[in-house]
């Protein structure tokens, strides 16, 4: 086996073979979240949770809503979690975190983000109200909604998160006869510094967007997709298939709204440089929660991915 010496400027190694820097992500090695918690096999959220808690290097305080990520934590004194974590009532997630915000501020205390964090049930529904009030307060913290499509935590009730034609535990024969929100939508009607969307199944782009968000300031909002699957009831081994899929049919567009700038990111920006969308059925029909989905609901909800990614299209700058 071969070693490669003199490295040219802007190359690295990896795998043995030399590529542009450009192309690497300086991940740390350090572990956040360590091996042994009580989350599903196949859990997107733990894939997503740990390139997040690399991307704040341990300089966190987090605060959490009930939700799979309170399970994931674990019952004090035993946690997998090596970073400080606050629970709250499950409407408060954004008013916890202008209260550690205001709370860090008046001991003196610098060089720590507040990082909220809270599912689709605790963002989109109970806790859009103390999320939207902590904004136009114009508070300081990074908010992500971890987006599973329903409350899965309790037994996958519907959610507006929930897609249209899914089955839930309340909505258990016909599915959700609603669409979704686009929360990310309407927190940038908030005129929030930085808005992005990213996919568990994508963690550099996860990691590199966190990071950029932790180094601003003002309310930062990140939407994270982490396939759940129990919840949308397809086999462990299929999360990182299931959730690219969403991205490369659509479903899930990667971007980030800075100053008001739309710009596709990562495998979104590569299809919209010259690929093309994959059909919406090839994500839809593998997941068993779309069991008895009618081929009107999939046309409808193909029509939905078109238009946005149109809109997205139109609003790139970086195409």
């Amino acid at each position: 086996m071969y070693q490669i010496r003199n490295i040219p400027s802007g190359y690295v190694i990896f795998k043995g073979a030399l590529i542009p820097k450009i192309n690497a992500v300086s991940l740390t090695e350090k572990e956040y979240m360590l091996p042994g918690n009580r989350l599903c096999p196949g859990c997107g959220l733990s894939l997503a949770y740990r390139h997040i808690l690399k991307a704040f290097e341990g300089q966190v305080i987090v605060t959490v809503p009930a939700s799979c990520l309170t399970v994931l934590h674990g019952m004090y004194p035993v946690t997998s979690v090596t970073v400080p974590c606050v629970n709250t009532p499950f409407a408060t997630t954004g008013a916890s975190a202008s209260g550690l915000v205001a709370g860090l501020k008046a001991l003196g205390k610098k060089g720590l983000t507040v990082l909220a964090i809270a599912g689709d049930g605790g963002t989109y529904d109970i806790g859009i109200q103390s999320l939207s009030g902590a904004t136009e307060r114009k508070s300081d913290f990074v908010y992500i909604c971890y987006d599973n499509e329903g409350y899965m935590n309790t037994g996958n009730q519907r959610s507006g998160s929930t897609p249209l034609g899914a089955i839930s535990g309340t909505t258990p024969i016909l599915g959700k006869q609603q669409n979704q929100k686009d929360m990310a939508a309407i927190m940038e009607a908030h005129g929030i510094p930085y808005i992005a969307t990213a996919n568990a199944c994508y963690p550099l782009d996860l990691y590199e967007k966190v990071k950029k968000a932790r180094a601003m300031q003002g309310v930062r909002f990140l939407h994270v997709l982490t396939p759940c699957p129990p919840g949308w009831r397809f086999p462990f081994s299929d999360t990182v298939k299931i959730g690219q899929l969403a991205v490369q049919t659509g479903w899930d567009v990667l971007y980030e709204v800075e100053g008001g700038k739309f710009r596709f990111t990562s495998a979104s920006e590569s299809i919209a440089r010259g690929g093309a969308l994959r059909p919406l059925r090839e994500y839809l029909l593998p997941q068993g929660r779309f069991k008895n989905i009618t081929e009107n609901q999939i046309d409808e909800l193909q029509a939905a991915v078109n238009a946005r990614w149109k809109r997205c299209l139109d609003r790139a700058a970086n195409l």
